[in-house]
């Protein structure tokens, strides 16, 4: 598994000592990097498909035929040819203008520099929403330069292609690299976890998926991971549309999405601004919206807006200027107009979004009397890299079951979260099960969380949750003393040897002890699958009732406080203990204070 919050760091503080003895800015920099990041990821995908399909590959005369560029393209993945290959490129011989290199157009090649400018240009001849995309201004770097960045690059750690770790490493550079690089503070990169729980919610299967403010491309990624492991192919079964108005932010997208093996169209620029165009005719025609757009914009031309369409539920407010004061609404009028009559949407939003009032109010009141309001999740702080801003997770199912059609699941989950670092939060892979899992409750979806359940008991055995937990921490608790006795008797010089081997153990089982307190976390909330509203976490609130609160789509408004743990202490007993402990100290002080008086007055002073 790989750490990537230490791959981040690691990767960042090589590449940056370089740009900083380069003398080359931030923006000169950023997206040559990025490249040569994407050209790495890319050639793990090609390695582990290229394993694939040599599995089955026929052989004649004795030798195993090679594989071809259409073999890889029905594996939806990119095809690389050998002069565009990661391990071809980072060991080439030092003299590049000896080796007697050509590019494409047959031109001798005399520095690193246009031996990779020559892969991208490779690269993008292999999939044609690439065309033009890919960085070439590699010589721009000394070859010294660039051939140690080649090196830093060349990481095992970019061999585990499962989740998103292009995604996540774009953003950590493009956020260090600096902030007027990164469009709006670097928010355009919604959090994996985020981006998980939206797709899990909305569980894509076939048709048509847009993302209005695609960014780097995330939920496309995530989406087509959710199909392919569901057995079908993504490719075939979707159509990937997005618009996005920063080019640069397209140009990421579709780097994201070629690597990933995905295709899809997508806009950018003034015409993709998605506040006044709809740049691809959705209207109506989407089976899933997906999106994280910018939070809280304002100064939006409200008469442009207008003529454009795609508000079922009319403007927000609008200021003496014509402009529309706070854009949320927009937002959330345009992805419920995008939706075709069994359409869903999932999309993140600025948690005041859920009871703002005046004009908001009145476009809120006639979504939720619609019905397709499906579910609202509060989410904490720290969920983004460059913002501590809490955020709502907004869900719309116009095809809901007639059982919930009028009536709206509510989770807070402001206080569940695992703590990446001191700035970053996150959902773990279980505690976005657990979450989903409420959900498939609400559904009337039993089945699923039976199998979660089974999942569990997999990693724990078929004992009670409780038991296990108690069962695992007294291991570990044994484990750590069995440490510290270890390194103790160990040899100067073997110390540092038997920490290390005792540590992955730790480790290891305090992931087991996780997946325990998860399990125990579900468990005690829902047993064997039985949906009930949960004070301080979740409730299904009917549609008059969210009328009695002023339509607030605000889920703490509904789910209410959980009730404080009686910890045993008493608090009369314990609140007399402190007072006399300040008493003692205030006497103390006093004292003190007499003594360096007197020594003063002894002084002269």
């Amino acid at each position: 598994m790989v750490n990537i919050r230490k791959l981040e760091s690691e990767l960042w503080e090589s590449a940056d000592l370089l740009r900083a003895g380069s003398k080359l800015t931030s923006n000169q920099y950023c997206m040559p990097v990025l490249g040569l990041i994407f050209l790495r990821y890319a050639y793990s995908r090609f390695k582990m498909v290229e394993a694939e399909i040599l599995k089955n590959r026929p052989s004649r005369g004795g030798k195993v035929l090679s594989v071809e560029a259409s073999d890889f393209a029905a594996k939806s993945a990119l095809f690389l040819p050998k002069e565009a290959q990661y391990e071809y490129l980072v060991n080439l011989p030092e003299d590049i203008a000896a080796a007697g290199l050509k590019n494409t157009e047959g031109h001798a090649m005399n520095s690193l520099g246009e031996v990779v400018n020559n892969a991208m240009t490779l690269v993008e001849k292999q999939s044609e929403q690439l065309a033009g995309v890919l960085p070439k201004d590699y010589t721009i770097f000394s070859d010294e330069l660039l051939s140690e960045l080649l090196r830093i690059f060349n990481n095992s750690a970019l061999d585990e292609v499962g989740g998103d770790i292009i995604g996540r490493i774009y953003e950590y550079f493009l956020n260090k690299f600096a902030k007027n690089i990164a469009q709006d503070d670097g928010v355009f990169f919604t959090p994996k976890s985020l981006v998980k729980m939206i797709v899990n919610i909305l569980e894509p299967k076939s048709g048509v998926l847009l993302d209005p403010a695609c960014g780097s491309g995330g939920m496309f990624v995530q989406s087509g991971d959710f199909v392919n492991q569901s057995g079908l192919n993504a490719n075939s079964a979707m159509t990937f549309y997005g618009q996005e108005k920063v080019e640069y932010n397209a140009q990421l997208c579709l780097m994201n999405m070629a690597v990933h093996g995905l295709s899809g169209v997508i806009q950018s620029g003034d015409e993709a601004n998605t506040f006044y165009h709809d740049a691809h005719n959705l209207n109506g025609c989407c089976d899933y919206v997906m999106a994280n757009p910018p939070f809280n914009v304002d100064k939006v031309k409200s008469e442009t807006c207008q003529s454009a369409g795609r508000l079922p539920f009319g403007l927000p407010g609008v200021n003496k200027n014509k402009e529309v004061g706070n854009a949320n609404y927009l937002w959330i009028s345009y992805f419920y107009s995008y939706l075709n009559a069994q359409g869903r949407a999932g999309f993140v939003m600025a948690s005041s979004a859920t009871d703002s009032q005046g004009k908001d109010k009145d476009i809120r009141q006639k979504l939720v009397e619609t019905g397709d309001v499906d579910v609202m999740i509060s989410v904490g702080n720290n969920f983004f890299y460059t913002k501590s801003l809490p955020c709502s997770l907004w869900f719309f199912d116009r095809n809901k079951n007639e059982n919930i059609k009028n009536k709206v699941l509510f989770i807070d989950a402001r206080n569940y979260y695992t703590v990446v670092d001191r700035t970053l939060n996150e959902w773990s892979d279980w505690q976005l099960k657990n979450l989903n899992a409420i959900v498939w409750l609400y559904r009337g979806e039993k089945e699923k969380y039976e199998n979660l359940l089974k999942e569990y008991r997999k990693f724990l055995g078929n004992g009670s949750f409780e038991e296990s937990l108690s069962d695992l921490t007294g291991q570990l608790a044994n484990l750590q003393k069995r440490v510290k006795i270890e390194v103790e008797h160990a040899g100067r010089n073997d110390k540092k040897r038997v920490q290390a081997y005792y540590d992955e153990m730790i480790a290891a089982k305090n992931q087991e002890i996780t997946i325990a307190k998860e399990a125990v976390w579900l468990y005690e909330k829902f047993g064997e699958g039985e949906y009930k509203d949960i004070l301080g976490l979740c409730k299904v609130a009917t549609l008059s009732e969210i009328e009695e609160k002023g339509y607030s789509l605000t889920p703490g408004a509904y789910v209410g406080v959980a009730e404080a743990q009686d910890d045993g202490v008493d608090f009369t007993a314990r609140m007399k203990k402190i007072h006399a402990e300040l008493l003692t100290l205030q006497t103390e002080s006093n004292e003190l204070m007499k003594t360096i008086s007197n020594n003063l007055k002894e002084l002269g002073l």
